[in-house]
């Protein structure tokens, strides 16, 4: 059972808004592969790309069992909100922040942390496929 997962999120939007895909990486401490999430969302802005695929990978990470989660991710307009340190003023991205707050507290322990977009490069990868896919 793999109770902390370290996770890798991005939203993709061609156009803003326009279509948009999502890629998610779910990994073990040890950086395993343990599930991956490639997409297409519909039509939404960038930001809300961001969300949903936080909000996919938090829901896919409670399913697998996890207890405790690290979130990677590049936006940093999703990390400032989700720590706190940005109000969120949006009324597209208040229900989705909600949402993502909502999944964070019922797990034992949440951090979300910006990382450059080179250390996302996998989780970009899988936005990018799915626009490419029929998914």
């Amino acid at each position: 059972m793999n109770d902390k997962m370290i996770l890798n999120v991005d939203g993709a939007s061609r156009g803003n808004p326009g279509p948009a895909a999502i890629g998610v990486t779910l990994k073990d401490e040890n950086l395993r592969l343990i599930a991956s999430i490639s997409q297409k969302i519909g039509i939404t802005t960038n930001n809300e790309a961001e969300y949903a695929a936080l909000i996919a990978g938090l829901k896919q990470a409670l399913q697998l069992g996890a207890r405790t989660v690290v979130v990677n991710s590049d936006s940093e307009l999703l990390v400032r909100q989700l720590q706190g340190k940005y109000r969120v003023k949006s009324p597209g991205l208040k229900p989705l922040y909600q949402e993502a707050v909502k999944l964070a507290y019922s797990l034992a322990s949440f951090k979300i942390e910006s990382v450059p977009r080179e250390q996302n490069q996998e989780a970009d990868k899988l936005a990018n496929a799915a626009f490419m896919s029929g998914k």
